[in-house]
């Protein structure tokens, strides 16, 4: 158990999603513990996730989701007002690497949890190349959420690199039967390929909609593809999708993943990079089978519980999938460890625990 009274500064970025409510479930749980804790992050994040209602402080810092040398100047200074905190967890490359220049010299331990592996390209990517070197090399401790940023972490010269611990929510019961979904969604007899996930670069959509014209033009059973999410390429996506007829349906945002999860023959996630996706977690918790690309944290995680393929390789994925859709027996098997391995998977406690023995040790060297 962390010490009651111990002094948490968590600090992170732009966030709407994933890492905004892993810091909001730390807060509170630490809160709950008799941690004395402040989150420092965009004004944006307190609206969002009402970091001061799980009776914790709130600061406003200026870190946005891309390099702003004005505005990564002003939140280093506010940064500095972190120091002498027993422990400050930074969430994501660019808080962490703006929390290290604050922290520098002031004795204050530092801990960054990196939550996604930085796969921009061009002017762009030198920058987060030259943040990870800052991270590697000025955190006290660097949490990793896949095999793959540890060894890059430690390649660049990080003392100590931790595995990190970010459980999904738990998703309510579903509320409506498969038949019900299905009958919802027009699916009629169809099989449902569903993908949650953002709409934008990382999540390799467009592999997926490579696999589905494949699969269009095959042999019955001819599947549904569901996307529930929103992002920036949803314009683009639908056009190839008009253009081509594809049977790809956007959703855009659902507040019902249990309901769409029980009524799916798998889950799909053809994503560039991973770390430890919290739609793969839900998915092996409602004994849902996985197809999925085989990066960062996604094999550790899914295991025998669904079908992995190479990243970008549409052809290997439209074949995982016609193999899921024609054999049931093999469907049972997935569905089967995937609820083993849903049963596994750490939760709250675990997180809390993880994170409690880390300021632990942040205080003690």
């Amino acid at each position: 158990m962390v010490e009651p009274g111990t002094r948490v500064a968590l600090v992170l970025g732009t966030s709407a999603g994933g890492v905004g409510r892993h810091v909001a479930m730390l807060a509170g749980g630490l809160a709950g513990r008799g941690c004395r804790v402040v989150v420092a992050g965009p004004p944006s994040t307190e609206e969002t996730f009402r970091f001061t209602r799980l009776g914790v402080g709130f600061v406003p810092v200026p870190i946005s989701d891309r390099p702003r040398p004005a505005g990564d100047l002003r939140a280093v200074r506010e940064l500095r007002r972190l120091r002498g905190a027993h422990a400050v967890h930074a969430h994501g490359l660019r808080a962490g690497a703006l929390a290290a220049l604050a922290l520098t010299g002031t004795g204050t331990p530092l801990a960054v949890t990196l939550h996604n592996a930085a796969t921009a390209q061009g002017a762009v990517g030198a920058v987060y190349r030259l943040l990870e070197r800052i991270v590697a090399r000025r955190a006290d401790r660097v949490l990793v959420v896949s095999p793959d940023l540890g060894e890059r972490m430690s390649a660049l010269g990080a003392g100590r690199v931790t595995a990190a611990v970010v459980p999904a929510p738990q998703l309510p019961a579903p509320g409506r039967t498969a038949q019900e979904v299905r009958a919802a969604l027009g699916a009629d007899d169809r099989p449902i390929l569903l993908t949650v996930a953002r709409l934008a670069q990382q999540k390799g959509l467009e592999t997926l909609l490579d696999a589905a014209a494949e699969l269009a033009s095959g042999p019955s059973p001819r599947p549904l593809f569901l996307v529930a999410g929103e992002g920036p390429l949803r314009g683009d996506l639908q056009r190839r999708i008009d253009r081509d007829g594809l049977p790809v349906r956007l959703l855009g945002a659902r507040d019902d993943v249990a309901d769409l999860l029980g009524a799916a023959r798998a889950l799909v996630v053809p994503s560039r990079w991973e770390g430890q996706p919290l739609s793969v977690q839900e998915a092996l918790r409602a004994g849902t089978p996985v197809v999925a690309t085989a990066v960062g944290g996604i094999p550790p995680m899914v295991g025998e519980g669904g079908l992995l393929v190479p990243y970008g390789d549409a052809a290997a994925l439209a074949g995982a999938l016609a193999r899921v859709l024609a054999d049931d027996v093999l469907v049972r098997r997935l569905a089967g460890e995937a609820a083993r391995r849903g049963r596994e998977l750490p939760g709250e406690r675990e997180a809390l625990d993880a994170v409690a023995e880390v300021y632990r040790d942040l205080r003690r060297s």
